[in-house]
């Protein structure tokens, strides 16, 4: 694990080359096809040396949940452990780790006609109105969800009209854990300069390697819009912006780097409280040998 721009690939294709293992990538970006420059997805050449799974898997006109995400990657541990390897689980989604490892509730995937009805009813009665429904079938999420956050009180509204249950209730449900001895590891460090610096480089390396095309050509295809999942990853939605003339080159280069140290400080939030990790420091030559001590 580790926030983005932390080197987790450049180790992972070392740990690949001395244990036998099959990597996995745990990153809600790199599953989809076409983006490459702006998710910094491994490069072909990276890829011969160690093949990820769980990248290219999904167009970005498509959705991907943490519990898809929990089913594919048990599957390929499964495969990877049937075969005598080792499952090595590499990415930044730290939801999607949390998935893996704690299971899921059993909430019921997204009904559009339900969907269609509560929006309707929105707009004829208003967001208090259903604001006041919710808190009346399930109080505790009519407390904890404000009435200006239509997304997700219309998801608990949804799931308590497609199951009769409420989101609390299903909530309090998780799947069972994984079966897995989990040894856990994270690329973190103090120096948040550095980190810093490392992002806007990368950043100017991927307009050079030509991000800006890439961003057009997804554009122009006419099906993807910035409510998508795929197009709110970091850094395409100032592109976007850009394209779209809302934003100078300037203002996107300064947006996106922005948002990349934002979404890195959200990382090592989630870390700075994750139990039973080993915290190693970026770009050590040590790191190999403290997994490989680890693992065993």
């Amino acid at each position: 694990m580790g926030p983005t721009a932390s080197g987790k690939t450049d180790l992972a294709i070392e740990i690949a080359s001395r244990i036998p293992c099959d990597v996995i990538s745990v990153d809600s970006a790199l599953i989809y096809r076409g983006m490459d420059i702006g998710t910094a997805k491994p490069t072909a050449d990276e890829l011969s040396k160690a093949p990820h799974g769980l990248i290219d898997i999904l167009d970005p006109s498509e959705s991907y949940s943490a519990a898809d995400f929990r089913a594919d990657a048990i599957a390929l541990m499964d495969k990877a452990v049937a075969n005598g390897r080792t499952p090595l689980l590499v990415g930044g989604t730290m939801l999607y780790f949390k998935a893996l490892l704690e299971g899921l509730s059993p909430l019921p995937q997204a009904d559009a006609q339900v969907r269609a009805q509560i929006e309707h009813e929105a707009q004829t009665l208003g967001w208090g109105v259903l604001h006041d429904q919710l808190k009346e079938i399930d109080p505790v999420a009519g407390q904890r969800i404000h009435p200006n956050d239509p997304q997700r009180l219309s998801r608990a509204l949804e799931v308590f009209r497609i199951t009769g249950k409420t989101l609390t209730e299903l909530t309090q449900q998780k799947a069972p854990p994984l079966p897995y001895q989990v040894h856990q590891f994270a690329l973190m460090s103090d120096d948040r300069h550095t980190l810093h610096q490392r992002i806007e480089t990368r950043f100017m390396k991927m307009l050079d390697a030509g991000f800006e095309q890439e961003v057009r050509a997804l554009k122009q295809r006419g099906d993807l819009n910035l409510d998508l999942p795929s197009m709110r990853s970091v850094g395409y939605r100032q592109m976007w912006q850009y394209l779209d003339g809302e934003l100078s080159h300037e203002e996107m280069v300064y947006r996106g780097v922005v948002a990349t140290r934002q979404l890195a400080k959200r990382q090592i939030t989630w870390l700075r409280g994750w139990q039973d990790l080993v915290v190693l420091e970026p770009g050590a030559r040590e790191n190999i040998d403290k997994i490989v001590q680890v693992i065993g």
